[in-house]
């Protein structure tokens, strides 16, 4: 199994950034996806996640309304669109995998790929 996250970097507050993660190595479309983020000196915490068959979405309060998960099924990739950017979005993201969405909202997850770091700043 692999995930390869791709897509961050730095942007000014405001800004957006779309995450990428392309994976292989499991039966994409019928594995639930998601997104953490860990912060300096945070504990690692769940940003979004989509179920299997985009039934179920969640998003932590603090990036409702700002940030979009999707998934295409075809590419085997699940995207992290991030709007409207703030300094607290700075982190180390991760995406995710679990065949059961319940193990993956509680945040442990059968797989985890490699981080990408957002920095938010001016």
């Amino acid at each position: 199994v692999q995930l390869q996250a791709c897509g961050g970097g730095l942007v000014q507050p405001g800004g957006s950034l779309r995450l990428s993660c392309a994976a292989s190595g499991f039966p994409f479309s019928y594995y639930n996806l998601g997104w953490f983020r860990q912060a300096p000196g945070k504990e690692r915490e769940g940003v979004s996640f989509i179920s299997s068959g985009r039934a179920s979405t969640y998003y932590a309060d603090s990036v409702k309304g700002r940030f979009t998960i999707s998934k295409d099924n075809a590419e085997n990739t699940v995207y992290l669109r991030m709007n409207n950017l703030k300094p607290e979005d700075t982190a180390v993201y991760y995406c995710a995998t679990d065949s059961t969405y319940y193990d993956l909202r509680r945040g442990q997850p059968m797989y985890w790929g490699q981080g990408t770091l957002v920095t938010v700043s001016s």
